[in-house]
């Protein structure tokens, strides 16, 4: 297996939405998880996005009034310490440098859209699931797809662990290729919660960022900034 630990990415503007993000979802899951067991349960099953009653509530006694929230809430919630850990690392090493591109407010918006292009994807395919999904994980894909656009030759520095532990750099074309392919193949060979990941999910919120941002940049264009044999777009020219 192999995590990406870091880019070789500056970045112009600061990346305060992208901190606020990873604080917003840390302060949701310490708040779940000190909850208590029974407490952390009930407040994945309240605020995580549930397909069935979600499109279904007729079929559900007491559905609690928030319930059309739930694909906004759910993107906050986590299930554990090393889905939040794994997440919000993900977030920062491809966050920044798509916030410096859009700016806060246009980031903040194609982040929650794809978000939301995730579950969409996820419930297409699981329309009857009565299983909470929660996790940042569909929106950060959406992140990862629009840095494959726009930064595909940066380098990223990932730890390989095998029979052996070792820091590699590889472009990140191959990194993002490698991390895409690998949910594909495990939506097909596997259901698409198998293991308890939303694999189709992943692959919804990256399909819609890289869409977005290719759409983007063939209509708009944005400054392109060349850095050896690499060429970056650091911002979005609106």
């Amino acid at each position: 297996m192999f995590f990406p630990v870091r880019d070789d990415n500056p970045t112009v503007r600061k990346p305060y939405l992208t901190v606020t993000l990873i604080a917003v979802n840390c302060l949701a899951f310490f708040w779940s998880y000190f909850q208590g067991p029974q407490g952390f349960q009930m407040a994945v099953i309240h605020f995580g996005y549930i397909p069935d009653l979600f499109l279904h509530p007729s079929d559900y006694s007491g559905v609690p009034g928030h319930l059309m929230f739930t694909p906004l809430t759910s993107m906050f919630m986590h299930g554990g310490w090393m889905h939040l850990i794994g997440n919000m690392l993900f977030l920062w090493i491809f966050g920044n440098n798509i916030e410096d591109y859009f700016g806060s407010l246009k980031f903040i918006l194609f982040y929650l859209i794809s978000g939301f292009a995730a579950i969409a994807l996820y419930t297409a395919f699981n329309p009857g699931s009565e299983v909470p999904l929660v996790g940042a994980s569909g929106a950060i894909a959406g992140v990862m797809g629009g840095y494959l656009v726009l930064h595909p030759k940066a380098e990223i520095t990932c730890l390989i662990v095998f029979f052996f532990i070792q820091f590699v750099v590889l472009p990140a074309k191959i990194v993002l290729g490698i991390w895409f392919g690998l949910q594909i193949l495990m939506s097909l060979l596997g259901s698409s919660t198998g293991g308890g990941v939303a694999w189709l999910a992943h692959v919804g919120g990256f399909l819609f960022g890289f869409l977005v941002l290719k759409a983007i940049v063939k209509l708009r264009g944005g400054g392109n900034v060349s850095s050896g044999d690499r060429q970056r777009i650091y911002r979005m020219q609106w």
